[in-house]
Formats: structure tokens, C-alpha cells, sequence
């Protein structure tokens, strides 16, 4: 086994990752959490903006979508939980305090296994609360040296749901390692998009570094701005060479807050936390405790759909798949849910092996080229209920490929017409004459014509050069559009060499 390189210091790492949860309307009021790209401040009302004597309601689905979180990774869901008051002066908090959990949140413990350094390692959950987003500041400049904010009101109140770890991670590795499976499994359940570029799943790194073999902790820096995976791992890694190079010249780390600038790769000093924030929590005067039976968590726990792990551990035996295959088509429960559809279509009229192997061609044209070009546009995977192709249209292309009807090539090229058009991929073949070529007499005549306009990798050929054939192939697939089995325009080329 293999672990990520020893630094001079045992590297100590937690994380707090702010979840967005998908619910339709906002925590505590009726407006809609849909928010991102609208106008500003069109989503608001008088309870989200926080005007005097109004009352917040509890959204029963946040509260039922963050014990679903919790129970899919483990965590102990206590009887007895309530909301409280967190007070601190920001602009952004539209009351003067956050909704949010003290000491009696939803969900206890739990915890998420991964593999990152060549280990696998089990990071240790401590809590899961729920609470409110804020209003979304916005900083500008006027021109001549003043600047100002504005505020949008439109996230404010959104539910959110705070997942915090023990500090159990040793590398920057780990923590993207940790966010990624953490991603899939809050996607697989439905609960939020967890989308890093929207804001919908956000990051804070509690890092510190102590010598090796020390149980004590060191002072941690508190790294914020991190807005993708690749962020969060450059982030991460420059504040543990800047502790390093601090211990190392015989100085100590200030706690404090820092954020990450992506455009110089530094952390910039925000604020000192030299000591623990006073919150001043109290409990939330307008909102009753909650009480949660054993009854409601059983049933929100019959709810959970499969889990990617448990999902990609059956892909792997009952289809054949490589780990990292499964583990793909695992990244969203619709993507899982949209291969196993194709592969009850696949499965039609096979038997044995052949059922197998189309499963496995069904499973690399999701994850290969219909992932491409469900990307190609946006910057981000379209998602499966808006695009034209769907399994219907990848066990048909199995199965036209896999009789000979089109050639591998081919096969690209009507995908890409099935995803702009959503015709299936048999009426393209008829349209647009892409059929294989069959006829040997035609493809000997283009392997004579390419034979005698290529007369250097023939001469190479002809002159023990093996490889050399393979220019060749290509120059017959090319002149038949890619309509040709490279195997059999291969061997219409030896029939002529080798004679």
C-alpha cells in the first residue's frame, strides 16, 4: 500500500461543507429557493428579508431531506433536535442573527469511506445541521476609489444543510477525495444538485499542521473561497507550505480565517479567530423543538434508494464492469437509473456472454461519448431529462454495432445526430446511407486505389515493416467515410500485398 508523501509535518485536516438541499420553496417562508440566475432580489418576502413581527415556518421536506443525508452516511438520528439563533454582525443576514443548530442538531455521527494516497480511509462525521443561507453580497467599485455593496436577497433563507467532519483527512487529496463522495452520495439521494460553480455545495478547510507523532493539535487557519474540486486542492496545499515554512523559521500560527485567491494560488488573511467565536446562540423563540420518532426515520430510511457504493458493487458483479466503470455511472442516481434501463433493453433476444458484453458497451457509451457531449456545451453535464437521447437510443446503437449494421466509427457519428436531433440511430443509418460496406469487391477496389497512391508505406511494408499497414487501413477507412471494418480492410490489403 501506498500513502501520499510524508511532508515534515503531519498535515491535519476537517472540512464544513455547506449543502444547498433542492426543495422548492425556502427554510423558513413560502418564497422559491430557485433562485440562481433571476433578477435580484425578486425571491424575497417580508420573512426572508427579516422585518419586524414576522413569523418563519419550518420546511418539513429540508428537515426530512437532512435526515435522509444523514442516514446514508451512518449518522444517529436523535429524538429530540431544535433550531437556535447564531448572532453575528454581517451585512448579509437579513434579521441580524442566521437560523441555524447549536447543540441539538438532526443528525450525529456517520461518516463517508474513500480512497485517496493509494489508502482507504473512513472520515469521521461529527454533525449535520440545518439552517438558512444568506443574502448574497455584492462588492463593486465606483471608479474613483469608494466602494460599495449590494445585496441580493434571493439566497437568503434557502435551506442549507452544514456537514462537519472530524478532522481525519492528511492531504489535500483526501479532501477532494472526501468532497467527491460526498457529491455522489448527496446526489444519488435526490436531496440537492451539490453544484460547486452555482454555489450549491461550498467548502470551508480547517487546516493545521503538528509534529509527527504529537496528539496535540495545532493552531488551524480556516480556508474559505473555494468554489471547485481543483480549488479546494491547490487551496489546501498552499496554506500547508505556508505553515510549513512558518514553523520551519521558528515562528507560530496565528489562528485565523483565510481565503483562497484562485487567480495568484495564495491564501489572503480575512480575520483573526485567536479565540472562539461568541455566537451568543440561544433557542429559537418562534420555532418549537422537533421531535422525530422512531416511525419517521424508519420510513424516511425505506425512502433511500440503492447507495452508489453498494450500486457499484453490484454494477461490478452482476454486469462485469471495472471498478472505475461502475464508479462513473454511479456519480448520479439518474445516470445509474439510465443504464440499467438501457441494459433491460440491451438484454432483448441475448443470452450468455452477449448479454454481458452489450451491458458493458452500453455502460462506455454513457460514461465516453454521450458524457462528451452532454458537456459540450454548457461546461457542465446536461442533465438526463434534458437531453433527446435516451436509453431507448444507446441499446439500439449496441445493438446496430454489435451486428455488423454500423462500424464502430460510424457509431460516433450517429450519436452525435441522435443528440442533436433525437432520431433513433437506425432511421439515421437509412437517412443519411451510413450502413457498413459489405461488398468485398468495393472494398478491394478501394484498397487497390489506396495501395497504388501510397507507394512509401507499401515500399515500408513490402520491406518487413509490419506496422506499416496500418497508415494504409486508415487511408481505406477514410475513403469509405468510416463505413468499412477495419479488420476486413485490413485483410483485403494483405490479400493484395502479400500476393
Amino acid at each position: 500500500m501506498t500513502t501520499a508523501a510524508r511532508t515534515e509535518y503531519e498535515v491535519v485536516i476537517g472540512l464544513e461543507t455547506h449543502v444547498q438541499l433542492k426543495t422548492e420553496s425556502k427554510m423558513f417562508c413560502p418564497c422559491s429557493s430557485a433562485y440562481f440566475d433571476t433578477d435580484p432580489n425578486t425571491h424575497a418576502c417580508p420573512v426572508c428579508m427579516g422585518m419586524p413581527g414576522m413569523l418563519p415556518v419550518i420546511n418539513r421536506k429540508a428537515v426530512e431531506y437532512t435526515i435522509l443525508a444523514g442516514l446514508a452516511m451512518g449518522c444517529t438520528i436523535p429524538e429530540y433536535s431544535k433550531f437556535d439563533r447564531k448572532n453575528y454582525p454581517y451585512p448579509d443576514l437579513m434579521k441580524g442573527y442566521q437560523i441555524s443548530q447549536f447543540d441539538q442538531p438532526l443528525c450525529l455521527g456517520g461518516g463517508l469511506e474513500i480512497e485517496a494516497d493509494g489508502e482507504t480511509r473512513y472520515v469521521h462525521l461529527e454533525r449535520i445541521h440545518l439552517e438558512e443561507d444568506t443574502a448574497r453580497s455584492l462588492h463593486r467599485n465606483d471608479g474613483i476609489g469608494e466602494g460599495y455593496t449590494l445585496l441580493d436577497v434571493n439566497r437568503a433563507g434557502v435551506p442549507l444543510m452544514e456537514i462537519v467532519t472530524t478532522p481525519d483527512m492528511r492531504s489535500a487529496a483526501q479532501a477532494v477525495a472526501y468532497m467527491r463522495k460526498l457529491r455522489q452520495v448527496i446526489r444519488s439521494i435526490g436531496v440537492g444538485d451539490a453544484d460547486m460553480e452555482k454555489g450549491g455545495f461550498r467548502c470551508d478547510a480547517n487546516v493545521s499542521l503538528r509534529p509527527w507523532g504529537s496528539e496535540t493539535l495545532g493552531a488551524k487557519v480556516e480556508v474559505k473561497n473555494m468554489n471547485s474540486f481543483r480549488s479546494v486542492q491547490r487551496a489546501i496545499e498552499t496554506e500547508i507550505v505556508r505553515q510549513t515554512a512558518i514553523l520551519n523559521a521558528g515562528g507560530t500560527i496565528v489562528q485565523e480565517t483565510r481565503g483562497f485567491v484562485d487567480a495568484t494560488g495564495e491564501t489572503q488573511s480575512q480575520r483573526s479567530k485567536e479565540g472562539a467565536h461568541d455566537y451568543r446562540y440561544f433557542p429559537e423563540p418562534d420555532l418549537p423543538p422537533l421531535k422525530i420518532s422512531t416511525a419517521e426515520v424508519d420510513a424516511l430510511r425505506a425512502r433511500l434508494p440503492e447507495l452508489p457504493d453498494a450500486r457499484s458493487a453490484r454494477f461490478e458483479s452482476q454486469y462485469g464492469l471495472t471498478t472505475a466503470t461502475a464508479k462513473l455511472l454511479n456519480e448520479t442516481h439518474e445516470e445509474a437509473d439510465a443504464f440499467e434501463a438501457t441494459t433491460r433493453l440491451t438484454a432483448e433476444g441475448a443470452t450468455g456472454d452477449a448479454v454481458l458484453a452489450r451491458a458493458r458497451a452500453a455502460a462506455n457509451w454513457i460514461i465516453g461519448d454521450l458524457a462528451r457531449l452532454r458537456r459540450a456545451e454548457v461546461g457542465a453535464e446536461r442533465a438526463w431529462d434534458e437531453i433527446p437521447v435516451t436509453p431507448a437510443h444507446i441499446a439500439e446503437l449496441v445493438k446496430i454495432t454489435e451486428d455488423g449494421t454500423i462500424t464502430g466509427t460510424t457509431a460516433k457519428q450517429v450519436l452525435d445526430v441522435a443528440f442533436e436531433t433525437g432520431q433513433m440511430p437506425s432511421a439515421i443509418v437509412a437517412e443519411r446511407g451510413l450502413a457498413q460496406v459489405k461488398d468485398s469487391a468495393e472494398i478491394d477496389r478501394v484498397a487497390a486505389a489506396v495501395i497504388e497512391a501510397n507507394p512509401k508505406p507499401v515500399a515500408d511494408y513490402q520491406g518487413g515493416k509490419a506496422t506499416a499497414i496500418q497508415f494504409l487501413v486508415g487511408q481505406v477507412m477514410r475513403e469509405l467515410k468510416g463505413r468499412a471494418d477495419a479488420t476486413g480492410a485490413a485483410e483485403a490489403l494483405r490479400k493484395q500485398l502479400d500476393a
